[in-house]
């Protein structure tokens, strides 16, 4: 391991070496940021596939779907940033495709994934507003996941705060201040290299994995139609995200505005989700659902336990009954 800062949290009274780089392969260093991406990655295709199954989804066209939004999903979170940091990677080219050293966009990458996963469900013939509701959940096991890749790369953090009980601070962040101090000046925020930041990576991540288990029990109880889930990740997550991003010390900003791009982005995801979501629900009420909105509820399983103990019992029952009937018949033959 290597690339050591020592990390700070004041609230809690913890201090201790953070790595950024897990281990070296041939002489190229692994980054805790990619393993533990490519980890939440991992645990959310489990589970997508997983619901897959459930609900009766081809895997083989799950399959498609995952190999198209994957690729489209890693082209498109890049492009997304690169697009709007444009000003530096116009006059360092060579530095696009290496994402191992971090500037992803998560929006970028839910737009790509979702072009690359309609492409995917065409091939596979997989019901695109049912691929959506598990993407939703998938999206958030991953975002909630990932974000503590940014916390091993020391990015992703807001701006100064002394009361926050999870504030952190390390060299890292403060050269990244230094560094930046004047760029942030002219976004109207005065920051302080010395003073602790906001771990704003730690709030987005509690919220996303808080949100994944409100949205899974809603799948689990009280899902009424397709795309209902998905929209209610509209809400939840474009409302954290509206909030924590006015935190943050690394927005894109639209052009040489003080707008920040994912939280403008954000507001108005959250506000259409929610408005969607409303007029779909009634809908619902009122029985008035397009049929291809209906969600296909899976048969319940047998119970065979319970079924085998009654028929067990039954059995003895009947055998007990017989054996009665038959010393009854033998005693009346000896008298």
């Amino acid at each position: 391991m290597g690339g050591f800062t020592h990390v700070y949290f004041d609230g809690l009274g913890l201090d201790f070496n953070l790595p950024s780089v897990a281990f070296s392969l041939f002489g190229y260093e692994i980054k805790w940021y990619g393993i533990i991406i490519a980890f939440g990655f991992g645990l959310a295709v489990l589970y997508g596939g997983r619901m897959a199954y459930k609900w009766h989804m081809s895997l083989d066209g799950m399959t498609d779907v995952l190999i198209w939004g994957t690729l489209f999903g890693i082209v498109g979170a890049r492009l997304y940033y690169v697009a709007f940091e444009w000003g530096y990677y116009a006059e360092h080219l060579s530095e696009i495709p290496l994402i191992h050293n971090g500037g992803m966009a998560i929006y970028g990458g839910i737009i790509g994934a979702l072009i690359g996963a309609a492409i995917g469900c065409k091939i596979g013939k997989i019901n695109f507003l049912n691929l959506l509701d598990l993407g939703a959940l998938g999206l958030l096991i991953g975002q909630g996941i990932g974000r503590w890749g940014n916390f091993f790369n020391q990015e992703a953090f807001g701006t100064n705060t002394t009361t926050a009980l999870f504030r952190m601070w390390s060299p890292t962040i403060q050269q990244t201040l230094q560094n930046s101090a004047a760029e942030l000046a002219e976004k109207g925020m005065d920051v302080d290299p010395m003073l602790p930041v906001h771990p704003t990576f730690l709030y987005e991540s509690v919220w996303c994995l808080a949100s994944f288990v409100v949205l899974h029990l809603i799948v689990k109880y009280r899902r009424k139609y397709k795309g209902e889930v998905f929209m209610l990740y509209g809400v939840l997550y474009g409302a954290e995200r509206m909030v924590v991003e006015g935190m943050r010390t690394d927005s894109l900003y639209i052009a040489n505005t003080t707008i920040r791009v994912s939280q403008a982005l954000s507001a108005v995801i959250a506000v259409v989700a929610l408005a969607f979501f409303i007029f779909f629900m009634i809908k619902a009420k009122k029985k008035a659902l397009p049929e291809g909105m209906l969600p296909i509820i899976p048969p319940a399983p047998p119970k065979k336990e319970k079924k085998n103990k009654k028929s067990k019992k039954a059995k003895a029952d009947v055998k007990t009954e017989t054996e009665n009937i038959t010393n009854e018949e033998q005693i009346n033959a000896d008298n």
